[in-house]
């Protein structure tokens, strides 16, 4: 694999681990928002990868075929878990029991999932950097 291609695997996960973190900021930003436009509360979003072939792969041999893949966001979806029913008689929208339904966002969860990608991110700029110095390295050899 050269280093134009460890490039662009890197580039691709640096873009969707952007995607995944404005998703994890928008349900953090919403984790109290009990009315949205579409009815409800709001729902967490979650993003799905897939795997994607980058630069040559299709010339390489079948062994470094699959090594060549990189990743890019295949959608995000909302959540499927059932929103927190909070008792809050007071709330404007609590039920006629008195329950709020609040956001399926759990701040641990989210704060977890930042921290992964975050540090998923860091990992993927480092990649990018050496392989940058390894270019330069290999250009300044050939002077």
């Amino acid at each position: 694999m050269d280093v134009f291609t460890s490039m662009k695997i890197s580039a691709s996960a640096l873009k969707a681990q952007r995607v995944r973190m404005n998703a994890i900021s928008s349900n953090l930003a919403n984790i109290e928002t009990t009315r949205t436009p579409d009815g409800g509360p709001y729902r967490k979003r979650e993003v799905v990868f897939q795997s994607t072939p980058q630069g040559f792969a299709d010339t390489l041999d079948s062994r470094l075929r699959d090594a060549a893949q990189g990743v890019k966001v295949s959608h995000v979806q909302a959540s499927s878990k059932p929103p927190r029913m909070v008792y809050s008689p007071s709330h404007p929208d609590a039920d006629d029991q008195g329950y709020v339904a609040m956001p399926n966002v759990d701040l641990v969860e989210e704060t977890a999932d930042m921290m992964s990608a975050s540090r998923a991110y860091e990992a993927n700029v480092t990649v990018v950097k050496s392989a940058k110095r390894m270019a330069l390295k290999a250009l300044s050899i050939g002077q």
